[in-house]
């Protein structure tokens, strides 16, 4: 890869201010509220930010402009999808979730569903955070080898050494400052991020209609040279296929209504109603800014590269930002999109390990344990996580690893968004209704991904549908308890 040199140096040197930073704001964690929620004190604009880091670090600067290179106009029904679901969230969810998690004084994502549905408070705190522990351990495992895969492509080192170095890189911070370090982490995060979505496009149009010997000196000559495929919003398919093509795309929609945990999170550690507005119109606005440059730097990677230039498509951000700037911008842009990436487990390492601390761990501690005890409780649990997670990061085939990361949209994201919603706005819903929901989704998501179905019609759809459809019956056929 070209520049090497250059953005090694300000990888090495972004990434030790950032371990800093970290550091710096973990100083203030004192106790476990601190630890699992940052004391549910969030300025609205910092759990704006880190909401969206964390949601969209990987998939903006590698997933979707990758999606883009490949299929061209096709892929807006997916960032459409993303786009009216984050949207939905940030206008309808997050300030409710803000209110809801004060009044129930809830330091994790099961903890809020277990109080509002105290009926069957105990079942649900199992059930629920026993899922998101194993399904997001393995999430952990899958960001270690993704930032393995990121240093092998840019950097030729070793992915076992990369996915090590991805570790020492975050893990510190994460043990010592948990949510509060990772949210603060994740707002510089996020602003390299929107530079490099907002900056990059830019200067690629520019770059493209001067320099005639490209593949194509704009993007809609570049789709059009590509093929009909790249040309069409439905992958030049009609009829069925072309209603499967939209319904895919936009199927991504129901996994942001609340229900993916790490992002539910930052809206429930917004400190005021108040402040939860100001997020709300910090993150909606980053959103649509930040899909449509993903999208734009995928196309203009048509008009650089060709449909067939680049043998990794989900290389195109970073071989477009070395090809249309000067090397050291390149390295700030490109450290920034790496840092973003790798860093998305500290977010899941957190989750995972408050959840185990919070809800299974500590309830079945003898009353009387000091703060200070809740809060070293939690450090270890972090740290005994992130060991596990990379050793199985390791040794597990990546297949299954990943295999079981898709899981997470339909079975985590589809299934608890119901449950979220249905919380929220149904005073009828009831704990016993909520477990039930819990369990038919994620058996669902199972059995439909591992018979080969997702293939036909993708869970991401299907889960949400029957998990709702099970929310519903049984909450009016049976009894609450109580």
């Amino acid at each position: 890869m070209e520049h090497q040199t250059e953005i090694l140096i300000v990888m090495l040197v972004y990434m030790t201010l950032l371990i800093l930073f970290g550091l710096y704001h973990g100083r203030k964690v004192k106790t476990g509220s601190d630890y699992a929620i940052g004391g549910r004190n969030l300025p609205g604009w910092v759990a704006a930010l880190s909401e969206r880091a964390t949601g969209e670090s990987s998939w903006a600067l590698l997933g979707l402009p990758g999606a883009a290179y490949a299929t061209g106009l096709t892929e807006i029904w997916t960032a459409l999808g993303c786009v009216v679901g984050i949207l939905t969230a940030w206008i309808a969810i997050s300030w409710r979730l803000q209110k809801e998690a004060e009044k129930f004084k809830a330091d994790t994502f099961i903890e809020y569903i277990a109080k509002k549905h105290n009926d069957l408070g105990k079942w649900i705190r199992i059930v629920g955070s026993l899922t998101i522990v194993f399904f997001f351990f393995f999430y952990v495992g899958a960001q270690f080898l993704g930032g393995g895969k990121i240093l092998d492509t840019m950097f030729h080192i070793d992915p076992s050494v990369g996915m090590l170095i991805t570790a020492i890189v975050i893990v510190p911070y994460t043990i010592y400052g948990g949510f509060r370090s990772v949210v603060y982490t994740d707002v510089i995060q996020a602003l390299v991020m929107i530079s490099a979505l907002i900056i990059g496009p830019i200067v690629g149009v520019v770059y493209l209609s001067n320099h005639p010997e490209l593949f194509a000196q704009s993007i809609p000559m570049a789709l059009e040279k590509a093929g009909p495929a790249y040309n069409s919003l439905i992958e030049a398919s009609s009829g069925f296929a072309a209603g499967i093509v939209i319904v895919g795309g936009f199927s991504w929609f129901f996994g942001y209504l609340g229900g993916q945990p790490q992002l539910s999170m930052r809206f429930m550690a917004i400190q005021s109603s108040r402040q939860a507005k100001s997020a709300r119109n910090i993150g909606i606005g980053w959103t649509i800014i930040a899909y449509i440059g993903a999208l734009s730097l995928g196309w203009i990677g048509i008009a650089i590269f060709g449909p067939d230039g680049l043998e990794d498509r989900e290389y195109v951000l970073p071989a477009v930002l070395i090809k249309i700037f000067p090397p050291v911008i390149a390295a700030i842009l490109i450290t920034g999109v790496i840092a973003a990436i790798t860093s998305t487990a500290n977010s899941l390492l957190i989750l995972s390990a408050t959840e185990l601390s919070e809800n299974l761990i500590k309830p079945a501690m003898p009353s009387g344990k000091t703060v200070k005890n809740s809060l070293l409780n939690s450090r270890i649990i972090t740290a005994a996580l992130a060991v596990i997670a990379l050793i199985v990061a390791y040794y597990s085939p990546s297949e299954m690893i990943f295999t079981l990361v898709s899981y997470v949209w339909a079975g985590i994201g589809g299934t608890f968004s119901v449950v979220i919603l249905l919380t929220l706005f149904w005073k009828k819903y009831h704990g016993r209704a909520a477990l039930l929901t819990i369990i038919s989704g994620l058996v669902f998501t199972i059995l439909w991904i591992s018979t080969g179905m997702d293939e036909v019609i993708t869970s991401r759809l299907l889960t949400f549908f029957v998990a709702g459809f099970v929310a519903v019956l049984s909450t009016i056929i049976i009894p609450e308890k109580q």
